[in-house]
């Protein structure tokens, strides 16, 4: 089958994007991947197989798409590109991702109807409530998140089918709009067999934290992830455990907030910001750590879904401290890959650090037990199983 893929976005980066398009296209699938461009990218390329169309954007147009669902302006300029993408490439599936653009496609094929695939790779209604832009004065006067989680609902039940990232996100879905439970499919953002076995970790990088007992951060580092609650927990753990180190690999625009605790608590020596780092070097960071952390926030979004650093920390057999937003919670308790913390509580998450830095043979068995899980049962080419099934329904 053709499928045409639509990204509200640049391409690359984006994981979920590559890894879904690439199984397809090993399955004998042609996947056109619909994109937006900036600046000087070529219109026309081939990445990884994935026949890459972009098409011209602005920072204009980049903001209007926050009031995708507020004035229909974002729509109704995204829904001409999309039908010439569509026509041009004689595309006979449409595989969404993600409900920015949705109302766009739907557009878009409305006098040509085409069987549809919407992606939803975050809660995007709840998790807008954290962005910087929507605590503006402005944009909590132009940005309806009443709309968008209406919007949500239009686009799920005019879908012929939905993916999400969990099972949980899945069932949220189902009981909020009656969608079929056999058109609601998770495939979880795990990570492809060969980031952890083609792993070759740097030898400075291993040198420079070898000293140390490491509690690793990777990914956005917006207030809303906890990296609060880590640094007021090393600040408690500083004297009894004098080696400990937090790395923090990326950044968001609220990282001030956190240098600001730190430089408060007089802890800089003890906590290593290293900024945004490129995805090659992730195992390097991995290989380096004691143990990785994920201390979320809860909220409707967290609480159905898990980052992809999860399944990264698990192959690369660290074991983990997540704190109690449920999916990851579920996942890690289930697998036996790491210990739980209650959300925003330092102390409790100082209290699970101390227990992992005392007991080493437990911190060594949740680590063996996560990758062996990832290894055996929840790497991308096992997990995408369903996603392959869904196409080869759609194709018959």
């Amino acid at each position: 089958m053709r499928i045409g893929m639509i990204l509200d976005n640049t391409f690359p980066p984006d994981p979920r994007v590559e890894n879904e398009a690439i199984s397809l296209i090993k399955k004998g699938h042609e996947v056109l991947l619909f994109c937006l461009k900036y600046g000087p990218e070529p219109t026309d390329e081939i990445h990884q197989g994935i026949q890459v169309k972009r098409y011209p954007s602005n920072q204009w147009l980049y903001k209007l798409s926050a009031l995708a669902y507020t004035v229909p302006l974002y729509t109704f300029l995204m829904a001409r590109k999309i039908r010439h993408f569509i026509q041009a490439h004689a595309i006979e599936v449409v595989h969404i991702h993600d409900m920015q653009i949705g109302a766009a496609v739907f557009w878009a094929i409305k006098k040509n109807p085409l069987p549809t695939v919407l992606d939803l790779h975050e809660n995007r209604p709840e998790i807008m409530r954290y962005y910087p832009h929507l605590q503006s004065f402005l944009g909590k006067r132009l940005i309806s998140l009443k709309k968008w989680k209406q919007q949500e609902e239009t686009l799920v039940k005019k879908a012929d089918y939905v993916l999400t990232v969990t099972e949980e996100a899945g069932q949220e879905l189902i009981e909020r709009t009656d969608k079929p439970v056999p058109n609601v499919i998770a495939v979880p953002n795990t990570v492809r067999k060969t980031f952890y076995e083609d792993a070759r970790p740097l030898q400075s990088l291993l040198k420079r934290y070898n000293s140390y007992f490491t509690l690793l951060y990777i990914g956005d580092t917006g207030l809303r992830r906890g990296l609060q609650t880590a640094i007021g927990a090393v600040a408690r753990l500083k004297d009894r455990i004098p080696e400990i180190r937090l790395v923090v690999v990326g950044r968001n625009t609220t990282d001030k907030v956190l240098r600001a605790q730190v430089a408060r608590l007089n802890i800089a020596p003890w906590v290593d910001f290293q900024g945004w780092q490129p995805e090659a070097l992730f195992p390097s960071y991995i290989a380096a750590s004691t143990v990785c952390i994920s201390p979320l926030h809860r909220n409707p979004h967290h609480d159905t879904t898990y980052a992809n650093k999860i399944c990264q920390y698990m192959s690369m057999g660290k074991p983990l401290l997540v704190s109690d937003a449920t999916a990851q919670k579920q996942l890690v308790e289930r697998v036996g890959a790491g210990l739980v913390h209650r959300a925003t509580d330092q102390d409790d998450f100082a209290k699970k650090v101390a227990q992992l830095y005392t007991d080493q043979m437990l911190a060594k068995q949740l680590g063996d037990n996560g990758r062996r899980f990832i290894s055996q049962k929840f790497h991308w080419e096992k997990t995408s199983e369903k996603l392959i099934a869904l196409y080869q329904n759609i194709s018959r």
